[in-house]
């Protein structure tokens, strides 16, 4: 019989080990927990190492959120796609992205006390295979488990219209992104890359070879062009439309520097 290698993330103690304990009456699945996002990935990392991948990583919606002290900090995975975890307090959905990222075989159920379309989708563009409620059956849990491991995508029905509306409006969002970042020149986009990778403006002119002043007049041109007014602004439209960082490579000289 193959088994079905399950982690359960969530930092709410009596829930995580109950449902851990559930899991393992299973005769088919073998199942650990992790009370935090740091946590987890030790475990993940350790099983890879040991050649036992897990097969499902079933995480809390709210993970870290409402924990006393947080959750911790989880480092960005190498090439890690935007909303991965990046050194800051992380939930359940960065740890989606994380994951997701550096191990993509491993498959994701969020699991959630409240029904919620806006953080389903994020959920699922950040590459969960579902999202079920936390009072759900044993069996209905199971059978998403499964289901996912089939490359199934798993939605309460009364969710789904909500989750298919927020969808298109990220689509249409990022379209609209992708259109004000084709205007700008080659060199701006080279600068704004360089924004995103959150370099100051000292060390973007010392990265392109360019005087501060031709920068501050490069950064003001992406903002207006952009239709923002701030840094920050410039940034995450730049992530809407899946622009990424530039590489860095050496010691960087200034980072998070202001537009004056």
């Amino acid at each position: 019989m193959a088994r079905i290698r399950v982690l359960v993330v969530d930092d709410h103690r009596i829930f995580a080990e109950s449902l851990a304990a559930a899991l393992a009456a299973e005769p088919d699945v073998d199942v650990s927990a992790a009370g935090s996002g740091p946590a987890a990935l030790r475990c993940l990392e350790r099983a890879a190492a040991e050649g036992r991948r897990y097969d499902v990583m079933l995480v809390d919606a709210e993970l870290g959120i409402l924990a006393p002290g947080g959750a911790g900090v989880v480092p960005a995975p190498r090439g890690a796609p935007e909303g991965a975890p990046a050194g800051g307090p992380v939930d359940g959905i960065s740890l989606v992205a994380g994951v997701r990222s550096s191990q993509p075989r491993i498959r994701t159920v969020v699991l959630a006390e409240k029904d919620d379309p806006r953080r389903a989708a994020k959920a699922l563009q950040a590459g969960a295979s579902g999202w079920v409620a936390k009072d759900c059956s044993l069996q209905r849990l199971l059978t998403v488990i499964r289901g996912v491991l089939r490359d199934e995508t798993h939605l309460p029905a009364a969710l789904l219209t909500g989750v298919l509306r927020e969808l298109t409006a990220a689509r249409k969002h990022r379209t609209e992104s992708e259109q004000l970042v084709e205007s700008l020149t080659p060199r701006e986009r080279e600068v704004l890359r360089c924004m995103v990778a959150g370099l100051g403006r000292k060390a973007v002119a010392e990265r392109l070879f360019l005087s501060p002043h031709t920068v501050r007049t490069h950064m003001q041109n992406v903002l207006g062009k952009l239709g923002v007014h701030s840094t920050l602004a410039a940034v995450a439209l730049a992530r809407r439309a899946g622009v990424g960082p530039v590489a860095l490579t050496g010691d960087v000289v200034e980072r998070g520097g202001q537009l004056a």
